[in-house]
């Protein structure tokens, strides 16, 4: 009788074994669906950037600034033609103090400037030294009052324009266009 007792135990071919690998294997099946799955979706969003209607709905530049001068003037029928963007010319960060008392706050900005030809790109090249002293000088002068605001900004962006055109020969410069501004 023992005997028999330790065959019953020792028989592989039990159904709780059975019912226990296949759920196992239920388990690793529905597990694989669901990475196959998650991978299919982020796949999916992750080249959803070429879908036609999103690129349909998006406005252009242009409408953009129509929409803005047509809201800003409240007429519609008073749109500013737009205006072609000239060549750029890439300036490398700048890194300056603010005027304060405590001499805490500093300024770090990257921009580009606009400029009308090839030839002025060249000056800028060969006066990149006094550019770079004119525009130092200019915003080390600023305070945090004065170019924390989009006017303050503006300003800024004028003052630049002019100080620079004024020691420009073959050209001049259009516009000047911050691509990063930090106040810290």
């Amino acid at each position: 009788m023992a005997e028999e007792a330790t065959e019953e135990v020792k028989d592989p071919g039990t159904p709780e074994k059975k019912s226990s690998s296949s759920l196992m294997l239920i388990i690793v099946i529905v597990m694989l669906i669901l990475v196959i799955l998650v991978g299919a979706v982020a796949f999916i969003l992750m080249s959803g950037g070429d879908d036609e209607s999103a690129v349909q709905s998006t406005p252009t530049a242009q409408e953009r600034q129509v929409d803005q001068t047509q809201r800003s003037s409240g007429n519609p029928n008073s749109v500013r033609p737009f205006t072609e963007i000239g060549l750029m010319f890439p300036m490398d960060t700048f890194t300056v103090n603010l005027l304060s008392e405590s001499g805490r706050r500093y300024l770090k900005v990257e921009m580009n400037l606009e400029i009308d030809g090839e030839e002025l790109a060249a000056e800028l090249d060969n006066k990149k030294a006094v550019i770079r002293d004119i525009i130092i000088r200019l915003l080390s002068s600023k305070s945090l009052d004065e170019i924390s605001t989009a006017k303050g900004k503006d300003k800024l962006k004028e003052q630049i324009t002019e100080q620079l055109n004024m020691r420009l020969r073959d050209g001049h410069i259009n516009n000047v266009y911050f691509t990063e501004f930090v106040i810290q």
